[in-house]
Formats: C-alpha cells, sequence, structure tokens
C-alpha cells in the first residue's frame, strides 16, 4: 500500500505525476480542495459545517478539514492507498492527520516534494498553462501548444486559463506555500521525505519517484 503526500510550489509539475502515479499505481488523488467542493455538494454532516465557512469565505478550521479527509479515506477507492495533495499545511494539520491516519493503521509511506529553485520557470510555466474546457487536455504555449492557436487539437473549443495562473497570484501563492516548509522538516525528521528537482524532464522525475517508494 502506497500512502502519499505530494508536495511542492504551484509550477513544479505535482499534477503531471500525480497522474502517472494514478495510472500506475491505480491511486486516488485527494486534494482538500474537491474534498470541500465534493462535501458541500453532497449536503454530508461535514460537508454542511464546511459550507457555513466557505460561503462566507473564512478558511474552514484545522478540525474540520481532518474530519473531511478522514472521511474520504473511508471511501473503497483508498484500499489499495492515496496520494494527499495540497494537505497538510500546518505542523498542526500534519499532527492531526498523524493521529487520525494511526487510528486507521494508514502510516504515510513518503512524501514527496517536487521543487523548483528558479522562480522564474515557474512563472513561466504557470502563466503559459492552458486547457480545454471540455475534453480537459492540457496545453502550455512553449511546452505543449495546440496546432491551432487558442484551440484544442481534439474538439476545437477555445481553451481556457485558470484565474490564478497569473503572475501577481503566483507571486502571493508561491508566498503561501513556503510557510509549508516547516510541514517538509516535520516529515524530513521522521525519515520520509524524498526532494526532488522538479526542473528536470517529467520522465526522471517520475523515475526517482518510482526509486524512493522501492517500485521497479
Amino acid at each position: 500500500m502506497l500512502n502519499l503526500i505530494l508536495m511542492g510550489p504551484p509550477g513544479a509539475g505535482k499534477g503531471t505525476q500525480a497522474q502517472k502515479l494514478i495510472a500506475e499505481f491505480s491511486l486516488p488523488q485527494i486534494a482538500t480542495g474537491d474534498i470541500l467542493r465534493a462535501a458541500k455538494s453532497a449536503g454530508t454532516p461535514l460537508g454542511k459545517q464546511a459550507a457555513g465557512f466557505m460561503d462566507i469565505g473564512k478558511l474552514v478550521p484545522d478540525e474540520l478539514v481532518i474530519g473531511l479527509v478522514e472521511e474520504r479515506l473511508g471511501q473503497p477507492d483508498t484500499q489499495s492507498g492515496f496520494i494527499l495533495d495540497g494537505f497538510p499545511r500546518t505542523v498542526a494539520q500534519a499532527e492531526s492527520l498523524g493521529a487520525m491516519l494511526e487510528r486507521r493503521q494508514l502510516p504515510i509511506t513518503r512524501v514527496i516534494v517536487i521543487d523548483v529553485a528558479d522562480k522564474q520557470a515557474l512563472i513561466d510555466r504557470v502563466t503559459g498553462r492552458w486547457s480545454c474546457p471540455v475534453c480537459k487536455t492540457p496545453y502550455h504555449v512553449t511546452g505543449a501548444p495546440p496546432k491551432v492557436a487558442g484551440r484544442c487539437d481534439n474538439d476545437g473549443a477555445a481553451l481556457v486559463q485558470r484565474a490564478d495562473d497569473t503572475a501577481e497570484k503566483l507571486t502571493r501563492r508561491l508566498a503561501e506555500y513556503e510557510q509549508t516548509k516547516p510541514v517538509i522538516d516535520f516529515y524530513a525528521r521522521q525519515g520520509k521525505v524524498t526532494e526532488l528537482d522538479g526542473q528536470q524532464a517529467p520522465e526522471q522525475v517520475y523515475a526517482q519517484i518510482k526509486q524512493a517508494l522501492g517500485a521497479p
């Protein structure tokens, strides 16, 4: 069983590596934003509590987020493991997560940290990202451009860009990510962290992830 935490700044390539792990190991990717939205939409008791905070623009309390994560980890598709993406963000969250996972006998296998030291490279990656709203195919203006500018190769739909994929918003998101460094230190003290250079080719990064997991 592989119980993973995937960390790294926006634009480091976490999404690409998560998709490779999902495809090879059939692991569900669990992102707290997705959990919050799904629980709110489903109207679960915890989802209704979370909605009360989300609807007025307040952060959802740690204990509620942990409860939602635990609820998600109780679903059948996590029986072979999972990928936590974007959580935990604080040491307090990591400690609460650890207690919850201990109760469920689900120890974290590895914390994969994909970092990119060149911040300009992150800006170029993020601000150049576009995707198809219909088939969800990702594109990049320089790395993977469409055949016809602004149009999806598959269905011809006009490509869209995420609202937070701007240089200004990326700067704020990078500052937020810097605040997660104590979490990396927390897991490093447990000997569970593997740090990788996200400026390598995606195939090289994935090969090193598999090596860290002891997978052939």
